[in-house]
């Protein structure tokens, strides 16, 4: 096999993380792209792009906070030419099922002239312990909007693995993968999973979407990130697309994927559902 210098950008993120660790445990050098690492990747400095992806052979690119938001599409498109420029042979991008602004940010990199897979995954299992869900966890109480869709929730675990996959084998230039987990579950579903895994008592409580942008804004959460959860809520989950559950877990890994029962279970047995809550000053 041969190394193979890959710049994986979000690298302390929940997806990148976990492909940092596989690549160096394939014997490949991944470099972090983050704001602390040197050189440095951060979305809001293009001028120091160049650096962080001189000498890279492929590039992970996860771009924070989601594809939708304003100023993407730009940002992809810069990165693109400066990856040509650098000599970068493939992009691996995380886009979002069911996000039809981030697929104007897929088709940059379709086009770009590069190798490139693209991974559109389903709503995170890890959502509920290492993102915005796991407070709501802790306190007992989650209230959200729309109570009624199904999603075919996804293990960061898969996607990495997915993502180090198209990295590393050129079998999956020029594929489009949509990764879900092998069912649906409302909210409700989902928080009655992780209730009985973690031994605790916790509610679902069904909202409008203006109750809970109402909410986020009236706790003090920036406004940027409150368009972007209410976009989510009324835009993806809206979408009919984002609740059919495909085999491409399966087809790219060759088993099937991790469900949220099992998700919950080894997630319980951290204890992280019963620490207590943060606490913000």
């Amino acid at each position: 096999m041969k190394t193979e210098n890959i710049l994986v950008i979000g690298g302390t993120g929940k997806t990148g993380r976990r492909i940092v660790q596989q690549l160096e445990t394939l014997g490949h050098n991944a470099r972090i792209g983050s704001r602390s690492n040197s050189p440095s990747f951060d979305w809001h400095q293009p001028e120091n792009w160049s650096e962080a992806v001189e000498g890279m052979d492929k590039i992970y690119i996860t771009y924070q906070p989601d594809l939708a938001v304003p100023g993407a599409l730009d940002a992809i498109e810069q990165l693109v030419k400066v990856s040509k420029r650098a000599g970068v042979k493939k992009l691996v991008l995380l886009s979002g099922k069911g996000e039809r602004e981030a697929q104007l940010c897929e088709q940059v990199v379709i086009h770009s002239g590069l190798d490139y897979t693209i991974v559109r995954a389903s709503w995170f299992n890890q959502n509920f312990s290492e993102n915005f869900l796991l407070e709501p966890v802790l306190e007992g109480v989650v209230a959200l909007p729309q109570a009624e869709a199904n999603i075919p929730w996804v293990d960061v675990d898969d996607i990495a693995e997915v993502a180090v996959k198209a990295l590393t084998e050129d079998k999956h230039n020029g594929q489009i993968y949509q990764l879900t987990g092998p069912r649906t579950l409302t909210f409700k579903d989902a928080v009655a999973e992780i209730a009985k895994a973690s031994n605790r008592n916790i509610t679902f409580v069904p909202i409008t979407i203006q109750e809970y942008g109402a909410g986020m804004r009236a706790a003090g959460l920036p406004e940027d990130f409150a368009w972007l959860i209410e976009y989510l809520f009324t835009e993806v989950l809206g979408n009919p697309a984002l609740a059919e559950v495909t085999g491409d877990v399966e087809k790219v890994l060759g088993r099937k994927p991790i469900d949220f029962s099992e998700y919950a279970a080894k997630t319980a047995a951290t204890g992280i559902w019963n620490a207590p809550i943060p606490q913000t000053n």
